[in-house]
């Protein structure tokens, strides 16, 4: 089973690009989607033409901001939008699917913005969200995936140096967020089994940043463990795959 996450930044626009020829080269059997920036009957619009997939979406209230999508292939057994708490879930920021041996949870976690002023509702995202994360797994096994606004170690970001305790993203707050996580029983998909490889999945439009490879790795697979030792088979990041400021991310699991 390959599972693939992409924040988008825009699904109507990165639908007038090569969408259909990525997800083709992806053979994603499920597709998480991030920042849609789409009511749910425009997501559902923008994919018509794409067919084989059954399509869930949780947009925000507010329009033409953030949203998640999942397309999969098999119907789950059940899908739920957001973590349960209001102040939240007005953002569009979480969507899970329950399948019958595991749920997939896709999340586009807030960031902390410009002169980190909404690092404060960022660290009680960060909490809530994992407490959130945290009931599921005791259910059955979990699999969360998409654009977390964390680099996590200095191997994740191209310039750590200047940007620590100063650029979204990589305070350690945020760091600290993710820690909790992986302290948590969940496992990093992409780095357990690349310890040492240096990628990423998010690059600024500014000063040509993609082109010279000054990047952050923001976009995760995180698996609880019981899917990490058992049926993790691989975990790529698709940096040859254009269209938004972030690449594809994705997992090949064990049936």
């Amino acid at each position: 089973m390959r599972i693939a996450s992409w924040n988008v930044n825009g699904l109507r626009a990165i639908m007038k690009k090569d969408f259909t020829d990525s997800l083709h080269t992806l053979r994603a059997d499920i597709l998480c989607l991030q920042e849609t920036k789409a009511q749910n009957e425009q997501v559902h619009a923008a994919l018509e033409g794409v067919e084989g997939y059954h399509v869930y979406s949780n947009a925000a209230v507010r329009k033409g901001y953030a949203g998640v999508a999942i397309l999969s292939r098999e119907e789950p057994l059940d899908v739920n939008s957001g973590i349960g708490m209001e102040d939240h879930d007005q953002e569009g920021r979480v969507l899970t699917a329950e399948f019958p041996d595991f749920y997939l949870l896709t999340v586009y976690t807030p960031n902390s913005g410009s002169e980190l002023a909404r690092l404060p509702y960022r660290e009680a995202w960060d909490r809530e969200f994992l407490a959130f994360a945290e009931k599921l797994k005791r259910k059955k096994p979990l699999l969360m995936c998409g654009d977390f606004n964390v680099a996590h170690r200095e191997i994740d970001i191209a310039r750590p140096k200047p940007n620590y305790n100063k650029s979204a993203g990589y305070t350690q707050k945020e760091i600290d967020g993710m820690d909790r996580i992986l302290a948590a029983g969940f496992v990093d998909t992409f780095r357990h089994l690349h310890p040492d490889t240096i990628k990423y999945s998010w690059w600024s439009y500014r000063a040509g940043a993609r082109g010279k490879n000054i990047g952050w790795r923001i976009d995760y697979f995180l698996a609880s463990e019981d899917i990490a030792e058992g049926r993790l088979l691989g975990a790529e990041i698709h940096d040859e795959l254009l269209g938004s400021d972030h690449c594809p991310v994705a997992v090949e699991l064990r049936r």
